[in-house]
C-alpha cells in the first residue's frame, strides 16, 4: 500500500505491532515544518489568541526569546488555522489508517518547545490519560528539530505495548523530569531503553500503551521543538475528562458515527 508516495509494508505494521512504534523518516515538507515553527512562534506569543498564563509581554519579543521561556502550548489547533489544518495532513492521515482503521479522530495537539535547560517527562504511558475503549490511541510525534538525546529526544521500551498492562502513576521527585506523574512496578531498567533520534520533519507513530519518556535539553543552544498528537478510532467511545465521550475532536479519515 502506498502513503503519500512512500510504501507502507507489510513488514513495518508487523513491526509496529510488535515494537509499538514506526518511523516515518523526512515525512512533512520541509517548507511546511519551518511554516508551523513560525506559527508556533506566533501562538506562544499570544497573536494568534488568548493562551492562558501567558504574559503580555511576550508580545514584544523575539521569536528567539519567546522559545527560550515557554515549555508547552496545548491544544494549539483550537488557535490556529495550520495546525488544525495539519492534524489532517494527508500522508500522517494515510499511515494512520493502516494502523488504526479507516475512521480515525484526533482529540490533541500539543506543541512542545523544551529550550535549553528545560526537563525531560518520566516513564508513562499515554493510555492512561487519554483512555480507549479498544487500545486504538496513537500518538504522532513530529520533529520540528532535529532530536537528539543531547537535546531531549523521546526514549522508549520497545514491545512494552504488548502486555495490555497499564502501570500506576506515582509522584516523583526525581529532578531530571517535570511534574507529569512516573509509571511504576514496570519489569524494566534503563538498559531496555532506547532513544528515538530522529532528523528535522521525521514522524514518529507509537501506541499508547508504549512506554516512553524524554530526558533534558542539555544542550546550550537547541531547541527541540516537536508537534505531537493524538489519534484514535472513530468508532470506539473516549472517556475523557470525567465524561461520557469527549467531543474535542477532529474526524480526519472516514465516518464519525
Amino acid at each position: 500500500t502506498v502513503a503519500g508516495g512512500r510504501v507502507v509494508q507489510n513488514a513495518d505494521l508487523i513491526a509496529y505491532n510488535k515494537t509499538g512504534y514506526h518511523i516515518a523518516r523526512n515525512l512533512i515538507n520541509p517548507d511546511l515544518i519551518n511554516r508551523l515553527c513560525r506559527e508556533g512562534a506566533l501562538v506562544c506569543r499570544g497573536e494568534r489568541g488568548v493562551v492562558p498564563g501567558l504574559t503580555p509581554d511576550l508580545r514584544m519579543l523575539s521569536d528567539e526569546e519567546v522559545f527560550q521561556r515557554i515549555l508547552a502550548i496545548h491544544f494549539p489547533h483550537h488557535l490556529s488555522a495550520l495546525y488544525t489544518n495539519f492534524l489532517s495532513h494527508p500522508t500522517i492521515v494515510d499511515i494512520l489508517t493502516h494502523l488504526i482503521g479507516p475512521h480515525v479522530k484526533c482529540m490533541q495537539s500539543i506543541l512542545f518547545i523544551k529550550p535549553p535547560g528545560m526537563p525531560g517527562q518520566a516513564w508513562h504511558q499515554d493510555e492512561i490519560p487519554i483512555p480507549t475503549q479498544d487500545r486504538s490511541l496513537t500518538g504522532v510525534w513530529v520533529a520540528l528539530d532535529d532530536a537528539t538525546a543531547d537535546n531531549g529526544c523521546m526514549w522508549v521500551i520497545p514491545g512494552s505495548n504488548r502486555t495490555g498492562i497499564l502501570y500506576e502513576r506515582r509522584p516523583h521527585d526525581d529532578p531530571r523530569y517535570d511534574g507529569t506523574p512516573q509509571a511504576t512496578g514496570m519489569p524494566y531498567t534503563e538498559n531496555d531503553a532506547v532513544p528515538i533520534e530522529i532528523e528535522k520533519g521525521s514522524v514518529l507513530f507509537f501506541n499508547g500503551y508504549l512506554l516512553h519518556r524524554s530526558l533534558p535539553n542539555v544542550t546550550a543552544d537547541q531547541w527541540r521543538r516537536t508537534l505531537v498528537m493524538h489519534y484514535m478510532s472513530a468508532e470506539s467511545v473516549l472517556t475523557w475528562s470525567g465524561m461520557q465521550d469527549y467531543r474535542d475532536v477532529v474526524l480526519v479519515a472516514g465516518k464519525d458515527p
